[in-house]
C-alpha cells in the first residue's frame, strides 16, 4: 500500500494584476470586466511563490505560517491542485479533502439535492458513493427536504454553509488541506460540526493548515513551514518556526 505524500518540486507561480496604474474610473471598470484586454492595460505580475521545495510525508501535521501576502493560501491551492505552478511540479498521492473553500463546485441555481451531487463529483466521489451518502449528508446539515428541493440561492448564508460543510466532510480523507479553522457561527450546528472536523483530522494521515493563530498550530501540528513574500524561509519543529517568525516580524 502506497503511503500518502505531497512533493513540491521548485514551484513558481505568478499572478497577473490589472488596474494598478493611474486612470479613469471608466477605464478601470472596462479593464476589470474584460480582464484588461479591451483597455489595453498591461498586467503587472506578482510572484506569489518563488521556487518552493517541500516534501510532506505520512504522519506530518504541517502548519503554514507567515504574514498576510506571504503566499500561504496560494501554496495550499497549489497543494490541492486548484492552482498549477508556472514552473515546477507538484506530486500528490492519497485521497485529499480541501477544506479551504467549502463552496467550490456548487451551483447557486441548482437545488440542495443537486448540489450534494455536484459537490460530491467535484470531490472525486462516484455517483454511487454520493447516492449512498445523500440522506446522511442531508440529515447532518439539518435542512428539511422541502428546503433541499429549493435553489440554494434562496438559502441564508448559514443554511448554505451547513450544506456545503456537510458534503465536504462526508467522507474520510488521507490528506486534509485547510485555510484557517472553519468557524461555524450557527449555534445549533457548531457542536456537531466541530466534532466531525476534529474526527476527520484525527483520522487523516497528513494535515496541512494555514493560519495566523499560534494556538491552532501548537494544538494540531508537529511541523511548521514559514513563508515570507512567496519564499520558503525555513521549515522544522513548530516552536522553532514560530519563534523565528515572530523574531523576524519584530525586526521588520
Amino acid at each position: 500500500m502506497v503511503s500518502p505524500s505531497i512533493t513540491v518540486d521548485d514551484a513558481w507561480l505568478d499572478y497577473p494584476i490589472y488596474g494598478l496604474g493611474a486612470g479613469s474610473l471608466k477605464k478601470a471598470i472596462v479593464g476589470w470586466m474584460t480582464g484588461g484586454r479591451v483597455s489595453g492595460e498591461q498586467a503587472q505580475h506578482v510572484q506569489a511563490l518563488k521556487g518552493i521545495n517541500l516534501h510532506i510525508r505520512d504522519g506530518d501535521r504541517i502548519g503554514i505560517i507567515g504574514s498576510n501576502g506571504a503566499g500561504k493560501t496560494t501554496l495550499l491551492r497549489v497543494l490541492a491542485g486548484a492552482l498549477y505552478p508556472d514552473r515546477g511540479r507538484v506530486y500528490r498521492v492519497g485521497i485529499t479533502s480541501s477544506l479551504f473553500d467549502v463552496y467550490l463546485g456548487m451551483n447557486l441555481e441548482a437545488s440542495g439535492w443537486d448540489n450534494i451531487i455536484l459537490r460530491g463529483l467535484f470531490l472525486g466521489l462516484s455517483p454511487a458513493e454520493i447516492r449512498a451518502r445523500s440522506d446522511e449528508i442531508a440529515s447532518f446539515s439539518g435542512l428539511e427536504p422541502a428546503q433541499l428541493d429549493r435553489p440554494v440561492r434562496t438559502y441564508s448564508s448559514g443554511m448554505f454553509l451547513r450544506l456545503a460543510f456537510s458534503v465536504v466532510t462526508s467522507f474520510n480523507s488521507e490528506i486534509i488541506l485547510m485555510d484557517e479553522w472553519i468557524w461555524i457561527s450557527d449555534a445549533s450546528f457548531v457542536e456537531r460540526a466541530q466534532r466531525r472536523l476534529e474526527s476527520l483530522i484525527q483520522q487523516s494521515r497528513i494535515l496541512v493548515i494555514a493560519t495566523h493563530a499560534d494556538f491552532v498550530i501548537e494544538m494540531l501540528c508537529n511541523k511548521a513551514v514559514y513563508l515570507d513574500r512567496g519564499n520558503l524561509v525555513a521549515s522544522g519543529p513548530v516552536r522553532d518556526m514560530l519563534a523565528l517568525y515572530h523574531s523576524q516580524k519584530t525586526d521588520k
